[in-house]
C-alpha cells in the first residue's frame, strides 16, 4: 500500500537540495515580494510630510486620473507596440540567422560570423548611447556630416519623434540578434540527421529541407521562447529607451512606455502614488497576458504549454 509523504519528509531525504535552494529564495523573497507591501501606495495620495502608511487613502483615484488623461493608453499602446515588434521580428531574424548558419559548410567562416553577430550583445546600453548620438547629433553626427558633404539638408533627429520607431526597433534588433539566434542554433544541432539523410534520398532540396523539417522543429522552442516573451513584454526594455532618449519630452508621444514613465514619476515629479499605480496596472496587465496565451495554447497543444 502507498503511503503520501509529506513535505517534512521530502526536507529530510533532500535537505542538501533544498539548502543549495535556500539562496534562491531568499533572493527572491527581498527583491520580489517584501517590495510587494508597496502596492499601497497605488492607492493614497503619497505625502513626505508623514510616515510611510500616514497618507491620504484615495482609493481608485490614482488609475483614474491615469486613464482619463489618455496616458495609461498612450503608455500602453507603446509598450505593447514595441514589444510585439520586438518579439515577432526579432524570432524571424533569429530563425533566418539560425537556419543560414547551420546550412554554412566552412567552419572558420560559421564561427566568425556567430561571433560577429553575438558581439553587438556584450555592448552595454550606454555605449549604445553613445554611438547613436554620435550618428544622429544635429551639429557634428556622423549622418549629419555626411549629408552636408554631400551638399544636403542636415536632419534634426533627436527632434523628428516618427524616426525614433524604426531606430528604436533596429538598434534592439541588432543588439539581441546574436544571443536568440544562438538558442534556435542549439536547437537545430539537436534535430537528427538522419530526417535530413531521408529528404534528401527523396529528393528534396535545401528549401524544401529547411521549410519542412527544420522550421516545424523550432515550434517547441519558439513557443516556450514566446511565452517567456510575454511574461515581461509590459516591462518593455528600460535601458534602451532610457539611455537613447534620456529626457527628450519632444520624443515622448512615440518613446515613453511604462517603465521609463514610473522612473520618471519618481525621479522628476516624486509621485509616487502615480508611478506605483502605473507599475501596479503594468504587472496586473502583464499577469493577464501572461494566463490567457497560456491557455489558449494548452488548449491548441497541451505540450506547448508552460503550466
Amino acid at each position: 500500500m502507498r503511503t503520501r509523504r509529506g513535505f517534512v519528509h521530502e526536507l529530510s531525504k533532500n535537505r542538501l537540495m533544498f539548502l543549495m535552494l535556500l539562496p534562491v529564495i531568499v533572493f527572491f523573497l527581498i527583491n520580489s515580494y517584501l517590495p510587494m507591501v508597496g502596492i499601497y501606495y497605488a492607492f493614497t495620495r503619497f505625502d513626505f510630510n508623514t510616515s510611510l502608511f500616514d497618507s491620504e487613502f484615495v482609493g481608485f483615484e490614482n488609475f483614474k486620473f491615469l486613464w482619463k488623461s489618455g496616458i495609461l493608453t498612450k503608455l500602453t499602446l507603446n509598450t505593447l507596440g514595441y514589444n510585439l515588434a520586438f518579439i515577432v521580428l526579432g524570432n524571424a531574424l533569429a530563425i533566418a540567422a539560425a537556419i543560414l548558419l547551420s546550412e554554412l559548410k566552412l567552419k572558420w567562416f560559421k564561427k566568425l560570423t556567430q561571433s560577429i553577430l553575438f558581439l553587438p550583445y556584450f555592448i552595454s546600453f550606454v555605449i549604445l548611447s553613445v554611438i547613436v548620438y554620435n550618428l544622429f547629433n544635429y551639429e557634428s553626427g556622423f549622418l549629419n556630416t555626411l549629408l552636408k558633404g554631400l551638399n544636403m539638408e542636415p536632419i534634426d533627429v533627436y527632434n523628428t519623434p516618427w524616426m525614433w520607431i524604426p531606430l528604436i526597433i533596429l538598434f534592439y534588433l541588432w543588439k539581441n540578434l546574436g544571443y536568440s539566434m544562438v538558442i534556435y542554433l542549439a536547437a537545430i544541432t539537436g534535430i537528427s540527421d538522419e530526417y535530413y539523410e531521408a529528404a534528401k534520398i527523396d529528393g528534396a532540396n535545401i528549401f524544401q529541407r529547411v521549410w519542412h523539417i527544420t522550421v516545424p522543429m523550432l515550434k517547441t522552442t519558439f513557443v516556450v521562447l514566446l511565452l517567456f516573451a510575454l511574461g515581461s513584454i509590459m516591462k518593455g526594455q528600460f535601458d534602451l529607451f532610457y539611455q537613447l532618449i534620456g529626457n527628450n519630452g519632444v520624443l515622448y508621444n512615440t518613446t515613453d512606455i511604462l517603465d521609463t514613465y514610473v522612473y520618471r514619476s519618481l525621479k522628476v515629479t516624486f509621485d509616487i502614488g502615480m508611478a506605483t499605480s502605473a507599475g501596479v496596472y503594468q504587472s496586473v496587465f502583464g499577469f493577464v497576458l501572461v494566463m490567457t496565451v497560456n491557455y489558449i495554447i494548452r488548449k491548441i497543444n497541451e505540450d506547448y504549454a508552460l503550466f
